[in-house]
């Protein structure tokens, strides 16, 4: 109940930053003789405003934000909220120019005074910036790099839209008007402060080494790291850290699940990566005693966040990380509950971890089922996707009362979901774990 009542006032502490300067707007005095069209356009542009500087928080990994929202439920949030409010920022010039057209001549960034300059190429980053984030794999632009000019074009249309607002200065001439903005944008500039220097230091301050790299099936490959003149991190199981191995202050960070014990007394963790771009290509180099910097841990994927009478596990691919770390955590903790993990993979050749699990399967009270796409001559097991009826055949009766993990590519999540939803499985009961935040 606790985390639940944080939630809401989080919420309603978000709403109210986003509403605030609209609200005092429309309740105190303000000055007479304005077009209707003109006060809607201006209130577009506050709401606009507010809502394009609070898209910081969403993204920023605060640590007592993250543990109320799951990571990619806070990135699709963002992502949608952005187009959102690109399309409020848009109307606001769209309705000045239909209540008056020749304010159609401020698009002329030659004769137009400065603060007309200033709105109108904050409206052209803001339409780069929502472009290159929506079809950046069109556009093939490698992730660090559309990294670095996510943030430059977000810093330009914050910066040239507060500029355009306090140089227009009608409303912002009222003394409460300007006391908020400059609140709000206090908050945003303390939020851009800490991601970009106090976390990095944070970051270099407690670094970790590479204890070993292990081979896995599947172009995988097992990293494990210890504590480098620190306590380490504790985590729970099924969490994901952000790792990289050069200074944090480049921000080339990259997600992954722990995919060790929670449990652990030597204070080492690691995370098993697969071989799926530059920076994972990269980790089989990796050498005993290399610097890795980890911020972490993230994430409410965890089966110590829920209460949990029988645990049903689906994974894909890579997806079997967390899964991993939850297995070997029960394991180290003599779990006697009964448990379901069905894991999909292309072939039986790719299943990572096939050697553990069975070890795990013995240990726990867990069954096993292997889902594969092209099984091998003589394969009896489970073939295909992951389906309803293939779930329906291994559950319990009282499958209903199950919690289930779900984790892996995006199309196999909203697939697996569907098929629980067919199998009228409660949705509270159903959390998932996406790779595909960014």
């Amino acid at each position: 109940m606790k985390k639940k009542t944080q939630t809401y006032l989080w919420l309603a502490f978000y709403f109210l930053m986003v509403f605030l300067p609209l609200g005092l707007l429309m309740i105190f005095p303000r000055p007479d003789g304005r077009e209707f069209l003109r006060e809607i356009s201006v209130a577009l542009g506050f709401l606009g405003m507010a809502l394009l500087g609070l898209q910081t928080i969403p993204t920023s990994r605060l640590k007592f934000f993250t543990k109320l929202f799951p990571m990619d439920t806070l990135y699709t949030f963002h992502h949608r909220l952005s187009i959102f409010t690109f399309l409020i920022i848009l109307v606001h010039p769209i309705l000045l120019f239909i209540n008056n057209p020749a304010t159609l001549q401020l698009l002329n960034l030659v004769t137009a005074p400065w603060r007309a300059r200033a709105g109108v190429i904050a409206v052209v980053a803001m339409l780069a910036l929502v472009a290159t984030s929506v079809w950046r794999e069109l556009m093939k632009i490698k992730y660090d790099i559309w990294r670095w000019v996510h943030d430059a074009l977000s810093f330009l249309a914050i910066g040239l839209a507060l500029f355009h607002m306090f140089k227009v200065n009608y409303y912002m001439s009222l003394t409460y008007q300007k006391v908020i903005w400059l609140v709000l944008t206090g908050i945003w500039l303390s939020i851009i402060l800490y991601i970009r220097v106090a976390r990095p230091i944070i970051m270099i301050k407690n670094p970790y080494k590479v204890v070993r790299v292990q081979e896995e099936r599947g172009q995988s490959w097992s990293l494990y790291l210890k504590p480098d003149g620190h306590e380490g991190m504790s985590f729970e199981a099924g969490q994901f850290a952000w790792i990289t191995n050069e200074s944090p202050f480049i921000f080339r960070e990259n997600p992954f699940s722990f995919s060790t014990s929670s449990e652990r007394d030597d204070k080492v963790i690691g995370f098993t990566i697969k071989e799926l771009g530059d920076f994972t290509e990269t980790i089989k180099n990796f050498k005993p005693g290399d610097t890795v910097y980890v911020d972490g841990p993230y994430g409410t994927f965890s089966m110590d966040e829920h209460r949990c009478k029988e645990m049903v596990y689906i994974a894909g691919g890579i997806g079997s990380a967390p899964v991993m770390s939850m297995l070997r955590t029960l394991a180290d903790r003599n779990c006697e509950k009964k448990m379901i993990f069905f894991y999909g993979n292309p072939t039986w050749e790719s299943v990572i971890y096939r050697e553990e699990l069975e070890e795990i399967e013995q240990k726990l009270n867990l069954k096993l089922v292997h889902v594969l796409e092209r099984p091998p001559e003589g394969w009896e097991g489970e073939t295909g996707f992951i389906n309803a009826a293939i779930l329906k055949r291994y559950l319990p009766q009282n499958y209903k009362d199950s919690t289930y993990f779900l984790c892996g590519p995006l199309p196999m999540i909203e697939a697996v979901e569907g098929a629980l939803h067919k199998l009228h499985v409660p949705v509270l009961h159903i959390f998932s774990e996406q790779y595909e935040m960014a």
